[in-house]
């Protein structure tokens, strides 16, 4: 699960799956041919064609993922679950989405899925609609919205989490047939959690947006959580994991200041209240905006997404772009540009030899595939505003460099790697056929309780059913992939992989301008 940890008896096969790739590793260094550059497709229709496909296809895991009563279901190994989940409190906490390959509801990743969600929405909601999937998006993104609206009963209680990570992890059953106890966690004006009630008002502020035309008062009421969650997150400060440390060996927080950048820039788009906007730009930029130091964008840290976000503000709101904080926050965004054109002076190291950005062994994905993301974001915002170039330590590049470099690593997923395997299930012609996922992998008819399932854990059977549209975290540094079920660290598609590569995609479909306002 991303870059968590797991326990339990893994470090044998853990072991084993590391020497094996070593082995694979040189196995292919001996054999490979220089990898292809797959950049001379840039704008054919082939290749969009090929992101349209892979779109749809990507969009399918959120339905995969779905937890509740389930309405106009399309995967037909799915069913109703985790129907009770808030009964307890008296909540209806059934919706939401199940974070892996299990049956845990993590707010803190679940809300990112939210954010980048709508704002894949909203940048590229045309190309979503040209290729049907637009509906699909927004279906999804209120699967989550509607569940974390009623995560937040009080102004300052928002509740983080759906089930008992541990007992959780000492089951192998099907979502439909759980049984264990389903706790709730939730962070209040005593026990904070800054980062978390951030990152909701991100989602429910970006939200907002996405809803505002099509339902006006549900945008409303996302928005007014929004502001409520955003107030609540600042003025009572504290890191979850922290506060709550079982949260840790999951989804360990390493700071909330970037989230609280991140909410407010949000809010701006959403509100067009200047308060958000000095927030953004104030004492807290300086406190947390770590200006000229590029970072990696994910779940746990949103600086990059945040100096892209405003860049969006810098290119096209004349009023505020001559702010200097604000010139900071794109100097930094164009610096991570920089740093991910392969060609630039100040390019990072951290690649595959076939050009995939490569920083961490678990969920190796996440990302080069966010970061691409990013890429053509910044490049449409540059082509929109008719901005020709920009400098990385005295070099010019161009829009279109930027979305190279955004399908290389689409490529590279979709099966232009030395493995030629896609690493999107259900994508092409060869994909894992072991997904780590708990659903996928146990037949519909079985009859398993929380341990019996576990034999189809350890199963040589590919799985029985087909998590389409999962990413899995991907190869490892030599560009080998073991297709096993025991291999977590390579095998587990997240919901917040999906939300990136759903924008990824999104971004290439076609090569057109974006809207110069959200609202």
């Amino acid at each position: 699960m991303g870059e968590k940890s797991k326990k339990g008896g893994w470090c044998g096969w853990i072991i084993a799956l590391i020497v094996a790739a070593a082995a694979a590793g040189a196995i292919v260094v001996l054999v490979m041919k220089k990898h292809k550059d797959s950049s001379s497709d840039a704008a054919s229709g082939a290749s969009e064609k090929k992101y349209g496909d892979a779109l749809k296809i990507a969009m399918q895991f959120f339905d995969v993922q779905k937890s509740g009563k389930l309405v106009n279901n399309k995967i037909p190994w799915r069913g109703d679950s985790a129907i009770k989940d808030g009964s307890q409190e008296k909540l209806d906490l059934s919706q939401g989405m199940y974070d892996a390959g299990d049956h845990m509801k993590f707010n803190f990743p679940m809300a990112y899925t939210a954010t980048v969600l709508s704002w894949a929405i909203l940048e590229y909601g045309d190309q979503m609609k040209g290729v049907g999937q637009l509906e699909p998006a927004q279906d999804s993104l209120k699967w989550i919205t509607d569940y974390l609206i009623n995560c937040h009963p009080k102004d300052n209680v928002l509740y983080i989490q759906v089930g008992d990570a541990n007992a959780d992890h000492k089951c192998w059953d099907r979502p439909e047939d759980m049984t264990e106890a389903r706790p709730l966690i939730q962070i209040n004006a005593s026990t904070p959690g800054t980062e978390v009630a951030a990152e909701t008002a991100a989602a429910m502020a970006a939200a907002s947006l996405v809803f505002k035309s099509k339902n006006s008062g549900y945008s409303s009421n996302l928005l007014k959580h929004a502001k409520q969650l955003f107030t609540f997150a600042d003025r009572y400060r504290g890191t979850y994991s922290e506060n709550i440390p079982e949260v840790a060996t999951y989804y360990n927080s390493t700071g909330y200041g970037d989230e609280l950048l991140w909410a407010a820039s949000w809010l701006y788009h959403a509100t067009g209240d200047q308060t958000y906007f000095d927030y953004a730009t104030g004492k807290n930029a300086d406190s947390f905006g770590n200006f000229g130091n590029p970072t990696w964008f994910s779940w746990d840290s949103k600086l990059a997404g945040t100096q892209v976000l405003l860049s969006r503000v810098s290119f096209f709101n004349s009023k505020v772009s001559n702010s200097d904080t604000l010139q900071e926050y794109r100097k930094t965004a164009e610096a991570v540009m920089c740093g991910l054109l392969p060609k630039s002076p100040t390019a990072t190291s951290s690649r595959t030899d076939s050009g995939l950005i490569w920083i961490t062994q678990w969920n190796a994905l996440q990302h080069p595939v966010a970061s691409a993301f990013l890429a053509v974001v910044y490049s449409d915002y540059m082509l929109t505003s008719k901005t020709k170039k920009m400098t990385c330590d005295g070099n010019e590049y161009t829009p279109s460099d930027l979305r190279k470099f955004a399908m290389s690593q689409a490529n590279y997923v979709l099966g232009d790697n030395p493995a030629k395997m896609s690493y999107l299930v259900g994508y092409g012609d060869k994909y894992p056929q072991y997904v780590h996922h708990r659903g996928a992998s146990i037949p519909t008819d079985a009859d398993t309780n929380c341990k019996e399932g576990w034999k189809y854990l350890d199963s040589t059977e590919p799985n029985p059913n087909v998590a389409t549209g999962a990413l899995v975290g991907g190869p490892f540094l030599n560009e080998t992939y073991i297709d096993s079920r025991n291999n977590s660290i390579q095998g587990e598609p997240t919901i917040y992989n999906s939300a990136v590569i759903v924008g990824l995609l999104s971004g290439l479909v076609s090569t057109s301008s974006v809207v110069q306002s959200f609202t």
